[in-house]
Parts: structure tokens; sequence; C-alpha cells
């Protein structure tokens, strides 16, 4: 049993209120709640209540524009402290990555689900190699959770909800814009096979989030290529509850992927 004391009465830190960002942009915003199990993790980890760290997790809700659209309920006004927290990360998501894991390194995190976040053990191939290849990881990870959890765990396209057969796609693959690699705004949820498709160029996404499909398959007679591929030409995607596509990476797409014919 964790006998760390809870400290809810005195004002968040800095560390504090990086790991509960993390932790926000990890699980699907429905999930933000004292009974969920990596928000207890965290509770116990920075010697808050769950109550509390849900509270946080809701104040942190306030400065996201895709919530506060779509006027979703249970926001409340954050702090200027956190404010300065979502300014200071919400450009660079792959130094958040980084900072929570280094915070919760120092504070002891354990093995569960929470923790589960932290870059695995790799084998030394020198130290430089070792660093660019855990943060590679690290990163990798928490992309997938931000683009997943923001979708609720669906393909935007079909709306399918086997979490092993989902994919983060990237966007802008990581060849192209590095710094884009763990942005949750330059990924879309999708199955594997749209996910190749989109990857090959043969899908893509308009600004509305309508998905196109390119004229290669119009000559295919496969009724399941009709079916599955060509008869979504024109339907939208679901649309994410946070992290919406960013547009400037949808058009690099659409000029620099995809092909029509």
């Amino acid at each position: 049993m964790d006998t760390r004391p809870r400290n809810d009465g005195a004002l968040w830190t800095r560390d504090q209120l990086v790991l509960a960002f993390e932790l926000y942009c990890r699980i699907p915003f429905q999930r933000t709640k004292a009974t969920d199990g990596r928000v207890r993790e965290l509770a116990a980890l920075i010697g808050r209540t769950p109550a509390s760290v849900a509270r946080k997790l809701g104040n942190l809700g306030a400065f996201d524009p895709q919530l506060t659209q779509h006027n979703i309920s249970g926001l409340a006004h954050g702090s200027k402290l956190d404010k300065t927290v979502w300014d200071e990360f919400h450009q660079d998501w792959a130094a958040l990555a980084t900072t929570a894991q280094e915070i919760k390194k120092i504070l002891g995190a354990g093995t569960g689900a929470y923790a589960a976040g932290m870059a695995p053990h790799i084998q030394p191939q020198g130290p430089s190699e070792q660093l660019r290849t855990a943060k590679q990881r690290l990163h990798q990870a928490f992309f997938r959770d931000a683009v997943l959890s923001s979708y609720n765990n669906r393909c935007c396209i079909t709306g399918m909800s086997v979490v092993e057969c989902l994919v983060a796609s990237h966007i802008i693959p990581w060849s192209v814009d590095e710094h884009r690699r763990a942005d949750p705004r330059n990924g879309v949820c999708i199955s594997g096979t749209f996910d190749r498709l989109f990857d090959a160029g043969l899908i893509t996404i308009q600004d509305d989030l309508t998905l196109r499909i390119s004229g290669r398959f119009q000559k295919l007679k496969d009724k399941y290529v009709i079916e599955q591929i060509v008869a979504r030409d024109g339907q939208k995607i679901i649309p994410p509850a946070r992290f919406f596509p960013d547009p400037v990476g949808l058009r690099w797409h659409r000029e620099h992927k995809f092909k029509p014919l």
C-alpha cells in the first residue's frame, strides 16, 4: 500500500504539471477520471489524490482548442502555471515525452500502466546510439498513445476498434520533418491496410476531413477493393476528440504523396 502523504493543499509544481500534461495526451479525455488506473498511478507517484489529478487534467483541457471549440463539459479554468506548461510543450511534443520520462525516473516510477510510457531498456551500442534509439522509441510510444487516444482507439476510416490492428500513421514522415515526429496533430489513427494505402499515396485527406481515393483503383474489378476502398471516396473520416490533423500536414500529403491517377 502506498503510504506517501497526500498533499492536495499545496500548489502544483512544474514537474507535477509536466507529468499531468503527458498523461492528458496519452489517454482519452473521457477517461481522465479518478477511477482510471493511470490517473491513480500518477496520483500515487506525486503524492496527490486521484480526484486532484483528474481535476488537473480537466484544467489542462481548458487550453485545448479542440475541446473548447466543441464545448466539452467538465472543463475548468487552469492556473497561470498550467498555461505556462501548456505553452512550453504543445509546440514541442518530443520535449514533453522526454522531460516526463526524466521526471518519472527521478521520482522512481514503477512498472504499472502509467510507468509503461517510459522507454524500454536497450543494449548499448555506444552512448550516442543508445541515447538516440531510446529517444526514438520513447517518442514513438508517446505519438502512438496520443494519436490513438485522440480517436478513442478507433480507425478514423472504418471505425474498427481492435487496438492491435490500429496504426498511428504520420501525415508528414519523420524523414521529411523530424521535428514533428511526436506531434499528435501530425497523425491519424487508421487500420493497417489503410495505413499502407496512406503511406503509398493511394488515399489522402482533404482539409475538411473528406477521404480521397486514387484513380488507380477505378480500373480494378476486385469486389473487395470496390466495396471497401473505392466506395469510401468522398466519405468523411471520423474526427478526433483532440489533436485535429494539421491542415499544413494534410496539404503536404496531398501535394507530395498522393497519386490522383
